[in-house]
């Protein structure tokens, strides 16, 4: 490790400056050092690296649903609310477009009645049980909830 003393481990390096461990470990793997890797470490990141990025959209996607059930079914509110919630819909879809990739548009297909489920809670809250009339399960299609021109109808 050229930048770092050669006092220090690696591991030691990750307790002490994990993004100088970082970036160690990248001239480490550019350079072909594969026995010189802190591989716990570097399993342990890529393991968090996964859970963040679907974390994020599966956060996305929260909001999307989120948004749309305001505006399918709190029509009380629509009249002062609803361009609000377009907008917010679509830059919530903007942003997980940015995110997304195969494995994680798998990933929200299969999560996505759970993800429907921690969405309805908080439009059960948000509405504080005002609406009877929402689905118990997720109504809409994950291609629906990523389609940027994609809004229900009211019921």
């Amino acid at each position: 490790m050229q930048g770092v003393s050669s006092n220090l481990s690696l591991k030691e390096l990750y307790e002490i400056d994990d993004h100088l461990w970082l970036e160690e470990t990248i001239k480490l793997l550019k350079a072909n050092h594969l026995e010189k890797l802190d591989l716990e470490n570097l399993i342990e990141e890529l393991e968090n690296l996964g859970r963040r990025d679907k974390a994020k959209v599966a956060s996305f996607l929260e909001q999307i649903i989120r948004h749309l059930l305001l505006l399918q079914y709190w029509t009380e509110e629509s009249q002062y609310n609803s361009g609000h919630w377009k907008a917010e819909i679509r830059s919530f879809r903007n942003q997980l477009k940015r995110n997304l990739t195969t494995n994680l548009s798998q990933y929200l297909e299969k999560e996505l009645a759970s993800i429907y489920d921690d969405a309805l809670g908080y439009v059960i809250d948000k509405t504080e049980g005002k609406l009877d009339n929402l689905p118990q399960s997720c109504t809409y299609t994950l291609d629906q909830l990523l389609d940027i021109n994609y809004l229900p109808e009211n019921v």
